[in-house]
C-alpha cells in the first residue's frame, strides 16, 4: 500500500492540473467544426425554401398590377 501512495498522489496532481489545460482555447485551431457548417447549411436551406415561394408571389403580384388587362364580357349566356 505504501508503494501505491506516490502513484496515486501523482495521478491526483496531474488530474487536477490537466483540467485547466483542457479548458483553455486552442490558439492554432480557429476553424469551425463540421457541426457548425451543418447548422449554417440547414439555416440556408430553410431560407431558400421560404424565399422561393415569396419571390413567385411577388412576381405574380407585379405581373397582375402592371400586366395587360383583358376585357371580360358582362353578359353571360346560361342555357
Amino acid at each position: 500500500m505504501n508503494a501505491l501512495r506516490p502513484i496515486l498522489s501523482l495521478a491526483a496532481i496531474l488530474a487536477t492540473t490537466a483540467g485547466s489545460a483542457l479548458a483553455a482555447p486552442a490558439s492554432s485551431s480557429n476553424h469551425m467544426g463540421i457541426g457548425a457548417w451543418l447548422f449554417i447549411g440547414f439555416c440556408a436551406l430553410i431560407f431558400v425554401a421560404q424565399l422561393t415561394p415569396a419571390l413567385l408571389l411577388l412576381f405574380g403580384m407585379v405581373k397582375g398590377a402592371f400586366g395587360s388587362k383583358e376585357k371580360t364580357s358582362s353578359t353571360h349566356r346560361f342555357t
